[in-house]
């Protein structure tokens, strides 16, 4: 046979060499993103579940293992549930006011109001402020001699003036408010941006039939940003809590442990205890409960779509 009646396997080689090559370009352009998130996301939590089975001190490099006493001891502790009650009321604060006061200012600038530009500028400065910066505004705002008493001291209502973060009563839900006050902005973009995805003729369509400012937003507004929704409530929930700054700055876990959280419980566990081993547990059963709840919320989330 002649060799030039034969398949020719040139073509084929070179098309095999170039798959080849571009297979190796994908890999180095991911490269660098996969170093970063094993350097910072992967080994930390690794050595986090290690140190979690030890009592490491985070100074002495000689340590024991010690199996699962501080999980035990973490799962035993009411210091700690109580921390994580006042993160589930800061959640729970969250999502029920902050996203509903933001869900209406949003929806209030999305209208053709005047100076609608200018409200979304201002309700988007408090989330870019550092968090301590923000608590320490409002402790001064709180404190006894503050702007708040001052204020209703000067409008007649001294009845009302009250140390507000000294109080087992008020100091949680005081420093709510102050995270509310920062975390509104960053749910108000979000439902912004969902709204500015409905179409306007639905809107036009409910108009002509007669329907109220209030029915649209019931029948067509909030239907229209449920998986809006189901993000802003998760970002919402991993943020009431993990907060940590706002606590830090303004009563530091007081009056008592009155308005301690999981992150600051951890904090004070490694830094001020030197429980390293007892912190990284702490965090470990922290983290798994945030994934749950995430989960959970996905999960309903997908059942009514």
């Amino acid at each position: 046979m002649d060799a030039s009646s034969l398949p020719s396997t040139k073509g084929k080689s070179y098309g095999n060499r170039k798959k080849i090559i571009m297979r190796y370009l994908n890999l180095a352009y991911v490269l660098p993103a996969l170093l970063l998130f094993i350097l910072f996301s992967l080994l930390p939590i690794i050595r986090t579940v290690q140190y979690s089975f030890t009592n490491f001190n985070g100074v002495n490099p000689n340590y024991d293992v010690v199996g699962f006493k501080n999980y035990a001891a973490a799962l035993t502790d009411t210091r700690w549930w109580e921390a994580v009650g006042n993160g589930v009321i800061f959640a729970l604060l969250s999502l029920v006011f902050m996203n509903t006061i933001a869900l209406l200012l949003s929806v209030a600038a999305n209208s053709n109001i005047r100076g609608g530009k200018f409200y979304r500028v201002v309700f988007y400065i408090p989330p870019i402020l550092s968090g301590i910066v923000v608590g320490y505004i409002w402790k001064w705002i709180y404190e006894p001699k503050g702007l708040l008493n001052g204020v209703l001291r000067d409008i007649g209502l001294d009845h009302f003036t009250h140390v507000w973060l000294g109080s087992i009563d008020t100091a949680l839900y005081a420093v709510a408010v102050s995270s509310m006050w920062q975390g509104v902005g960053g749910s108000f973009i979000l439902f912004l941006a969902g709204l500015q995805g409905i179409p306007k003729d639905l809107y036009e369509a409910a108009s002509i039939d007669g329907a109220s400012r209030s029915q649209q937003l019931r029948y067509i507004t909030i239907p229209s940003l449920r998986k809006v929704y189901t993000l802003v409530n998760i970002l919402t929930i991993l943020g009431a809590l993990g907060i940590f700054n706002h606590v830090y700055a303004m009563t530091m876990g007081g009056p008592g442990y009155a308005t301690e959280v999981p992150a600051l419980r951890i904090y004070r566990e490694a830094f001020t205890n030197s429980d390293f081993g007892m912190a990284n547990a702490f965090s470990l059963i922290f983290g798994i409960m945030l994934f749950i709840l995430s989960l959970i919320q996905l999960k309903l989330s997908q059942k009514k779509d």
